[in-house]
């Protein structure tokens, strides 16, 4: 059973986006560049023939996962969830009862999940303790920096990411 990979309709832009680049530019770029390295001579110690291919290995390497990716996505509008209970998609505001420090995270998938943005994982443990919990509700999360404790201010829809 393949198993569906949730992402924000701006995530799944951002990934076909990057697939569209790898495969329009990327590609023919490291092509021409291992033409020139081969024009340089001996192969076996050519650097900059290795360093194309290596190069090339690893862009074919992301289109075959973007692909996967993309052909696995499950693009959810974010504007329009539920947000009666933290579902993925949603803004969640939360205060650290040990800290009493408010925070606002907005959960998506792996591929688009940015703390520094305001954004995690519904994989993440903090993100999957997140999961179906309703305003008021406290929340244990345990994170590789020991367990924190979170109560749910608000739950509201939106896209920031």
């Amino acid at each position: 059973m393949i198993e569906r990979i949730p992402m924000s309709i701006r995530g799944n832009k951002k990934l076909k986006d990057e697939l569209r680049q790898l495969e329009r530019v990327e590609r023919s770029k490291v092509v021409k560049a291992i033409e020139i390295a081969r024009e340089h001579g001996d192969l076996k110690e050519n650097a900059e023939y290795h360093a194309a291919k290596e190069r090339q290995g690893l862009i074919e390497g992301r289109i075959l996962e973007l692909k996967d990716k993309l052909g696995r996505a499950e693009v959810i509008d974010c504007t329009k969830v539920s947000t009666k209970r933290v579902v993925f998609g949603t803004v969640v505001d939360l205060i650290d009862l040990d800290t009493d420090e408010e925070i606002c995270y907005q959960l998506l998938g792996p591929e688009e999940s940015n703390v520094k943005k305001g954004s995690i994982s519904v994989l993440s443990p903090l993100g999957n303790s997140m999961l179906g919990k309703e305003e008021g509700d406290e929340i244990i999360a345990k994170t590789p920096g020991g367990t924190r404790e979170f109560e749910v201010i608000a739950i509201r829809n939106g896209d920031f990411a």
